[in-house]
């Protein structure tokens, strides 16, 4: 006759607190706000902490030439491929701190809170640290994720460079991390799957009064550079018939990407233009040249590549009418994610099993969630954040929020890590679970 493992978790809440304001204060700019640039020191300085709480927990910690950190327990069958978690620290300037930190103090709270239940994994749990989720420093988001999925190639050593012009050669050698980037790429059976915890950053479980999200699916950005040469000159001399003003054609620009975006019929097509960058920049100078970065995303990458030929379409005709040139490049055009159904499955069930309303719904930011569902099955578990706000001092998600987000984490993490024998049978929840303050 099969037997059932039975555990209790407790998610020690106030420890968990407590580790994400120190986490905090790891940070170049005073409180409330945070700013942890990849591979500043004070990115360093949390790296070192965090590596010492894994250790403490018993847990093996090893880091690749870009400095993702991962941090195993180890379980009964090391040959099986683990089951993973986790998320990012850095910071981008004047930011919050529950902003990736808490998959990843969450996600280390999920493992001290199976060892704490007496739970012993067959399948090895570990814990991920992703370097640079923030595109701040090179330009790029989720530079960790995307070499170990293969999504950025070794080339990146050489062709990412900061605002100083220093590679990321250099740079990353110069933290301390070595060796060929091309070791970052990671098997496609390496990991039998990935669970995030993060906080919505946006306003939906808030408004609703559901405590967690099941994401189905991940949004992915285009990002498109467009430069606009005009014909400057002065405010009171070039009249209004013959000017060819930069500026102006970039508004009509922008204008016409939001008409696009509103234009598919879908909640879920967004578009923004946030930098408009103009030349001279004087009150009685005509704009002689301007410059934009548009984000173009959606959850559907054929519906996103439309907003695309939209734009396209649209810096052509303004360029003839006004009698400016527009060169475009697309930076980068990445594809949307769909959550694994087995995983999804999972975390809609724990929710169930602990009496946890939840809804399932689409990540509209982008996580390195999306480049692991390039490798592995993923999946991903929102709580909510207040207000929806994020990337400032004002983002803030409870403690009550946090803790049960780390108790459906450990839960699903505990549900595919505990394979057993057959004469075993599968692991079950145990039914004292509760959140300790």
């Amino acid at each position: 006759m099969k037997t059932e493992r039975l555990v209790k978790l407790q998610v020690q809440s106030n420890r968990l607190q407590s580790e994400l304001a120190t986490l905090a204060a790891f940070s170049a700019i005073p409180a409330p706000a945070v700013e942890r640039i990849v591979y500043s020191h004070q990115d360093m300085q949390a790296r070192a902490w965090l590596k010492k709480l894994c250790a403490s927990a018993g847990l093996v910690v090893r880091e690749d030439a870009v400095g993702n950190t991962f941090a195993r327990w180890q379980g009964t069958n090391p040959a099986l491929p683990a089951i993973a978690t986790g998320s990012h620290i850095d910071a981008i300037p004047h930011s919050g701190r529950y902003d990736g930190t808490v998959g990843v103090m969450g996600g280390l709270e999920a493992i001290r809170a199976l060892q704490e239940s007496g739970f012993q994994p067959t399948r090895s749990i570990e814990l991920i640290l992703f370097t640079s989720e923030e595109p701040t420093r090179f330009g790029i988001g989720c530079l960790g994720s995307r070499l170990m999925s293969g999504s950025l190639t070794a080339s990146a050593d050489t062709t990412l460079r900061d605002p100083s012009d220093a590679t990321l050669h250099d740079i990353r050698h110069a933290a301390g991390f070595a060796g060929d980037l091309a070791s970052t790429r990671l098997a496609p059976d390496h990991y039998a799957g990935f669970v995030e915890l993060h906080i919505e950053q946006g306003p939906l479980l808030e408004r609703r009064g559901v405590p967690v999200g099941v994401v189905t699916a991940i949004a992915a950005p285009a990002s498109v550079r467009i430069a606009i040469e005009g014909e400057g000159g002065h405010a009171g001399a070039i009249l209004m018939p013959t000017r060819h003003d930069a500026f102006l054609a970039a508004a009509e620009i922008s204008l016409a990407l939001e008409a696009a975006a509103k234009s598919t019929g879908s909640i879920d097509s967004v578009a923004t233009t946030g930098i408009c960058e103009v030349f001279p920049g004087l009150i009685n100078s005509v704009p002689s040249r301007a410059r934009l970065e548009a984000d173009v995303r959606d959850i559907d990458g054929s519906r996103r590549d439309r907003m695309l030929a939209v734009l396209e379409k649209a810096c052509a005709d303004v360029a003839q009418r006004r009698g400016v040139t527009v060169a475009t490049k697309v930076v980068n055009r990445d594809d949307p994610a769909t959550c694994d159904a087995g995983l999804v499955s999972t975390i809609s069930a724990v929710c169930e099993a602990q009496g946890i309303a939840c809804d399932r719904m689409v990540s509209r930011a982008y996580h390195d969630s999306l480049f692991m569902s390039r490798i592995c099955p993923t999946a991903m578990i929102f709580i909510p954040c207040r207000n929806g706000v994020s990337h400032t001092p004002d983002e803030y998600s409870s403690p009550e929020a946090i803790a049960t987000g780390v108790l459906v984490l450990a839960e699903t993490l505990a549900r595919h890590a505990g394979v057993l024998s057959s004469a075993d049978g599968p692991y079950t929840p145990g039914t004292g679970t509760s959140l300790s303050r």
